[in-house]
């Protein structure tokens, strides 16, 4: 193992290595920006080193910077977290080059699997299912429309280097596909620095269900489950679960084992996600494969015991795999909601401010992740992810009570500062979520605007009340099992 690591992050993910790294008896050194300066990690770090002004650009995303940090104080690895230069191929090879261990998988996989257009073509030739549409990247509208036309509106446009919900357009008719291909090739340039595109069917009402695999450096390899993502606004994740409710346990099995081939094939190494779009027949379609630790892991570490970062530092310091396959046994269900601070009112505009109250939720079972305290100053620089909440239970209905309860003890408070608690406690009320019949169009049909009354109609003396019993009826839909279906 290791004897000195440095974070390459900040907030609630640099704090989750962090602790990790102290349980394995490793020091640690957490680089910052001028505005993380008094955050939790950086106060319990071993060590902390200031790399810039607040701009990630010229901090988080500063790889010289991180690199000479890593020299000066002795680290032997980089463990990059999620976002910034978590999946940057270069920087990786600029670590090796420095004769530093990336946490994570080779370079040279990375790269592959970072562009979408071949990490689509491995994954074919490995076997895994792919959504129709282009493997190759499409270099004129007119390849577009060429393939738009064969696989059916709505179709959407994809930037072969996108990530995190970035660089994708939906385009349901094909009068809309040449501007659609147009804006989306400029924002990737702007984005990625890489303007390649490709087009592939648009599955409007689908499950998005994700397999965790990990792997080592010796050709092994096991998948830890499966996590639903399906709870999402504008490709951003909002609610996650373990292990997807509903689908049948074939289908799981299934996906499981062909996302692991998958991975395998391509001589992935370290934690990684292999991510699909489940159909209302239960037909899966490959999307990615993600080469970092997820925002999302929390879920499969309640159901599985397995502790996910560990599992990466014992990879990365050149471990064979201490799981075998016999080894993963899923027991309950764990649920985790996204705390941002965003105003859903407000299109989910940031909100950020000082904290003048911040008291997480406790309880049994319950896991808050999060690098808020009293006093704590959300900066406007970075992501709006305050805090993760989730919690353990035998099964979904106590898991469900047992999260809307830890969301109601959440007590957040600051000038300016709103939070997106309200909006994950009204998708927990949703009948359809409730029920496990939830797709990715969830969020988008509660936000979409209700129909105002019509001031003229004459109001139905019969509405609100059971005709058997002539009591006030309930709330439609207010418990039980319901006949409505989110498809």
């Amino acid at each position: 193992m290791f004897d000195t690591v440095l974070i390459a992050n900040r907030g609630e993910i640099a704090l989750r290595v962090l602790r990790a790294c102290r349980e394995l008896g490793v020091r640690t050194v957490v680089v910052h920006s001028s505005a993380d300066a008094d955050s939790l990690p950086v106060r319990l770090a071993d060590e902390a080193v200031r790399i810039g002004p607040a701009a990630s650009r010229r901090s988080y995303l500063n790889a010289a910077a991180i690199v000479e940090a890593a020299r000066q104080t002795g680290a032997q690895a980089v463990h990059p977290g999620y976002g910034f230069l978590s999946e940057d191929a270069d920087f990786a090879e600029i670590c090796a080059e420095n004769g530093l261990v990336f946490i994570g998988p080779p370079p040279a996989v990375m790269a592959a699997l970072a562009d979408k257009s071949t990490a689509r073509a491995l994954m074919s030739r490995a076997g895994l299912p792919l959504p129709p549409g282009s493997v190759r990247t499409l270099p004129t509208v007119a390849e577009a429309q060429q393939v738009a036309a064969e696989v059916g509106y709505p179709v959407i446009v994809k930037a072969a280097a996108g990530g995190g919900g970035r660089g994708m357009t939906v385009v349901r008719a094909a009068a809309e596909l040449p501007r659609a291909y147009a804006r989306t090739r400029a924002a990737a340039q702007v984005a990625f620095g890489d303007d390649r595109v490709y087009v592939e069917r648009y599955l409007a009402d689908a499950r998005h269900v994700e397999v965790q695999v990990l792997c080592d450096a010796h050709g092994n390899g096991v998948h830890l489950g499966t996590r639903d993502c399906s709870v999402q606004r504008r490709h951003q994740k909002l609610i996650e679960e373990a292990p997807v409710p509903a689908l049948r346990p074939a289908t799981l099995d299934a996906l499981a084992e062909v996302a692991l081939r998958g991975a395998l094939s391509v001589g992935f190494t370290g934690a990684g996600t292999v991510e699909f779009l489940v159909d209302e027949a239960e037909r899966a379609h490959f999307l990615e494969i993600n080469c970092r630790i997820q925002v999302e892991h929390p879920v499969t570490e309640l159901v599985t015991g397995v502790d996910l970062v560990q599992e990466q530092l014992h990879v990365a310091a050149g471990t064979p795999l201490r799981l075998r396959q016999s080894d993963v046994r899923l027991r309950g269900v764990a649920i985790e909601c996204r705390v941002n601070v965003e105003d859903p009112d407000r299109d989910f505009t940031p909100a950020p401010g000082r904290l003048d109250r911040f008291r997480p939720p406790g309880g049994p079972f319950t896991r808050v992740d999060t690098h808020g305290h009293v006093g704590y100053l959300v900066s406007p620089h970075y992501d709006s992810l305050l805090a993760k909440v989730a919690v353990w239970a035998p099964d979904r209905d106590a898991a469900l009570a047992r999260l809307d309860r830890a969301l109601a003890e959440f007590d957040v408070a600051g000038p300016g500062v709103r939070t997106t608690i309200p909006f994950a406690r009204r998708v927990l009320r949703d009948p359809a979520f409730r029920a496990a019949r939830h797709t990715t169009a969830l969020v988008e049909r509660l936000l979409a605007p209700r129909p105002e009354a019509d001031p003229h109609a004459v109001p139905d003396p019969r509405a609100g009340v059971d005709p058997d019993a002539r009591t006030p009826a309930p709330a439609v839909n207010a418990a039980g099992p319901t006949t409505w279906r989110n498809r």
